[in-house]
């Protein structure tokens, strides 16, 4: 058995523990970052793979960016993680009927990807090229009416992301930006001319005469 293979069998127990864990980790937080342990550690298998193109858009995309913000987004709600739990065993055999009816499914679509004897042999000017470029070559070129899509769907979901979360509130107070653009110098500095008055003076209080009497 070569290194490989022992990387490759160290790095699977590590991604079936931190994905289990995922899923059972009582804290939110703790869950967040067996995720991003899972993301590693399929990136690690990816260059196992040699696909390091996807290996690294794993760790950039999922790690650096969607699970950090994720995982502060979780810090700062504080979430009840006891409420969210109540009745988890009552649906679990619902949910791992359906978790078992996806798998099925992903395994029918996608157990024609696994047959290496009919996979088409690189030839050497494509090993030349890397597999990036190459990469890059059959999505804009075999794939780019359904990347345009993908990235027109991403891009509708980012609008209406931004429009839930911008909810007018009662007790807000914001300003209209295209209303202070309007604004004319006239408008912002008025100059009033108002006639001078002076306050009177208050009266001295009256001197105590003889006897002690005012």
């Amino acid at each position: 058995m070569d290194i490989t293979t022992i990387l490759f069998y160290v790095f699977s127990g590590i991604l079936l523990v931190s994905s289990f864990r995922v899923i059972t980790a009582r804290s939110t937080v703790h869950a967040a970052l067996f995720l991003i342990l899972s993301f590693f550690t399929a990136s690690c298998l990816w260059m196992l793979l040699k696909a390091e193109f996807l290996a690294i858009a794993l760790v950039l995309v999922y790690i650096g960016a969607v699970m950090v913000l994720f995982l502060f987004v979780v810090m700062m709600l504080d979430l009840n993680t006891d409420s969210m739990r109540e009745g988890f065993w009552k649906h679990l055999p619902v949910a791992a009927l359906i978790g078992a009816l996806i798998a099925f499914e992903m395994g029918i679509v996608l157990m024609g990807g696994f047959q290496l004897a009919e996979a088409p042999v690189a030839t050497a000017a494509q090993l030349q090229l890397g597999n990036s470029k190459l990469l890059g070559i059959e999505i804009y070129t075999s794939y780019l009416y359904p990347l345009q899509i993908a990235a027109v769907l991403l891009l509708v979901a980012i609008v209406a992301a931004i429009a839930l979360t911008l909810r007018r509130r009662k007790d807000s107070r914001a300003m209209d930006p295209s209303e202070q653009v309007k604004v004319t110098k006239a408008q912002r500095l008025k100059i009033v001319k108002m006639a001078p008055t002076v306050a009177a003076p208050p009266a001295p209080p009256a001197a105590p005469t003889e006897g002690g009497q005012a």
